[in-house]
């Protein structure tokens, strides 16, 4: 009998241990914002039951160390003295505690003591990283902010050739009294080491013909900046498929620093082709052909072919690199086009012959080319070729070009951040070879910047400007008129349809150019987004310069092959103009 009454009492204790068991606590916090609230939340340990079955006993005792690490989790954001108080309450089968929170006077920066040798302290980006230390002054205290700006000034230092030095003193005293604190910190730099030797590896190429890559000398001070440009600059170069440049730091002696450059050759010959469309070109079909290196000097040849329904083009061109750290190199080319517009038709062939190089930041061109064809500018049906107003001939031109070309982006496919301009002087040297004589300037300048939350957002401005000077206006080509409208122009025109006009309405081109634009992205996910814009700009031959204007809607899709731009345009405050005009661009930001 004694034994079959315990039982009963037995199985009433387990189903009240058993009814103390719950799901897990559902943690509210309040008095404070983010990321002062998710610093909580990931500093004490209630968080970590909200799946987890919990008893009362337990959510009683991590209730009780809460405020204990409600303290502990806001002292890195310079709150000494925060605490909170709880509320516990049951719900269903769950605990819900509620933290608030109390951050108290928060610690201020009262002094920054940086101690640097005299030597490292006067080299620009390590004094900059000095500054921003010293502005924490005055600041509520972040441990991770100074951490960051500690870490930084210390990679400063290595990146700019004190391959040596060292953090001897990092001290953050606080004094929770007066609620200040203090940051000392003192580097030993040590020497400055200088570049050794430069080794290339796996390389295809003459002993030497490298060099001219390379951003420094032997000697020269280290710094990773020049080893990132170097890295970058083989990259371009489009010779090799990897790159490696390593500093032999470990070995390094002497105050000198040997660079090894890894390298693995590209693939030496590129087919390229396929479809595409283009609202200014139409549906077309491209070829190509390029040998990357033709020889162990490091010459190079392309050649292309397109034919679309109102272009045609055939182009090649051989470059021959040339000794010298400025990326000199010569390059002759060949261009034939077969163009047929709204506007004109024209058959021409192009001789051409430069030498670029780097200089000062920028890529410039100097060389001369040779131009001579057919053309029809502003005929309309079947009117005859001499019918006043329209121009036909046969234009012969040789003409020398100046360009300077410059960009930077960081990041190729997807610019967040960056800037291209372009500069031309085009000008004949007399009349003896040529048909006529002219001279021409040319500007273009593309700005993009990424901006609110995530980046998702772009602000891009565009902008061209042109000016011609000739005795015979008419016995210029096409390709060397200015026109505005298509794609790349004023949207909610057509392809080269704004402009000065003849008799019959038709546009022949003008003497001078100057465009405008201003667009907006915004981007829904990684790749896909939408676009609104407004151009304004117009070719003009005298001083009345009437600005046509374009608004409209556009798609953006970031394709395996590049961008995709679909854009929708209309005219504004036109009278002669209306409707709806069709841009499709593929290809880069830059």
């Amino acid at each position: 009998m004694r034994r079959s009454s315990r039982r009963p009492s037995l199985l009433l204790s387990l189903l009240l241990l058993a009814s103390q068991a719950h799901a897990g606590v559902q943690l509210v916090v309040d008095g404070v914002a983010d990321p002062l609230k998710a610093a909580v939340i990931s500093g004490v340990e209630l968080s970590q039951y909200a799946t987890r079955q919990v008893s009362a006993a337990q959510v009683t005792r991590l209730v009780e160390r809460a405020p204990g690490q409600v303290q502990s989790a806001l002292q890195p954001y310079g709150y000494y003295d925060a605490g909170a108080s709880t509320d516990l309450r049951q719900l269903g089968e769950n605990w819900q505690v509620t933290l608030h929170v109390k951050t108290g006077e928060p610690v201020k920066v009262t002094s920054v003591e940086v101690q640097l040798d005299k030597a490292a302290a006067a080299i620009a980006p390590i004094r900059r990283a000095r500054r921003t230390l010293e502005r924490l002054q005055g600041r509520t205290l972040d441990h991770g902010t100074y951490e960051t700006a500690r870490d930084a000034l210390s990679a400063q230092l290595t990146a700019n050739g004190f391959l040596d030095a060292r953090l001897v003193t990092h001290r953050v005293e606080v004094t929770r009294a007066s609620h200040s604190a203090a940051i000392k910190l003192a580097w030993q730099a040590g020497p400055r080491y200088r570049y050794g030797e430069v080794r290339f590896e796996g390389s295809q190429f003459n002993d030497g013909f490298l060099d001219r890559y390379v951003p420094f000398k032997s000697g020269d001070y280290f710094s990773q900046d020049q080893l990132l440009e170097l890295q970058q600059a083989l990259n371009g170069a489009d010779y090799f498929a990897v790159v490696d440049v390593l500093p032999d730091v470990d070995t390094a002696s002497n105050g000198k620093v040997n660079v090894t450059v890894q390298l693995t050759p590209a693939k030496r010959t590129i087919y390229t082709g396929g479809p595409f469309i283009g609202t200014d070109t139409g549906f077309g079909l491209r070829g190509g052909i390029e040998r990357r290196w033709v020889n162990r000097r490091g010459h190079k040849w392309k050649s292309e072919l397109a034919i679309a329904q109102r272009l045609k083009t055939l182009s090649t061109q051989y470059s021959i690199p040339l000794p010298g750290e400025d990326q000199r190199s010569y390059n002759f080319g060949a261009n034939y086009r077969d163009a047929d517009t709204d506007t004109s038709q024209s058959r021409t062939l192009e001789l051409v012959a430069n030498e670029s190089r780097q200089w000062h930041g920028w890529v410039r061109s100097v060389g001369v080319h040779a131009l001579a064809g057919t053309f029809t500018v502003g005929r309309r049906g079947n009117e005859p070729e001499n019918t006043p107003g329209i121009d036909h001939g046969r234009s012969t031109l040789a003409f020398g070009e100046a360009s300077l070309t410059r960009k930077q982006a960081d990041n190729p496919t997807f610019v967040r951040r960056g800037w291209s301009i372009s500069l031309a002087a085009r000008s004949t040297a007399g009349s003896l070879l040529s048909d006529t004589r002219f001279s021409q300037l040319t500007a273009d300048a593309k700005w993009i910047r990424a901006f609110g939350a995530r980046q998702r957002n772009r602000l891009i401005l565009r902008g061209s400007a042109g000016t011609t000077w000739t005795g015979d206006f008419s016995a210029l080509p096409p390709q060397l008129r200015f026109f505005a409208g298509g794609d790349r122009s004023v949207r909610g025109y057509g392809y080269q349809s704004i402009g000065p006009t003849n008799s019959f309405g038709r546009v022949i081109g003008g003497r001078n150019l100057l465009v405008a634009s201003s667009e907006v992205e915004h981007y829904f996910t990684r790749n896909w987004g939408m676009a609104a814009f407004v151009d304004a700009g117009n070719a003009f031959s005298g001083t009345d310069y009437r600005p046509k204007i374009g608004a409209g809607l556009g798609l953006r899709w970031l394709s395996p092959v590049g961008m995709v731009r679909v854009d929708l345009g209309t005219p504004i405050h036109d009278a002669h103009r209306h409707g709806i005009e069709l841009h499709l661009v593929i290809g880069p930001d830059l």
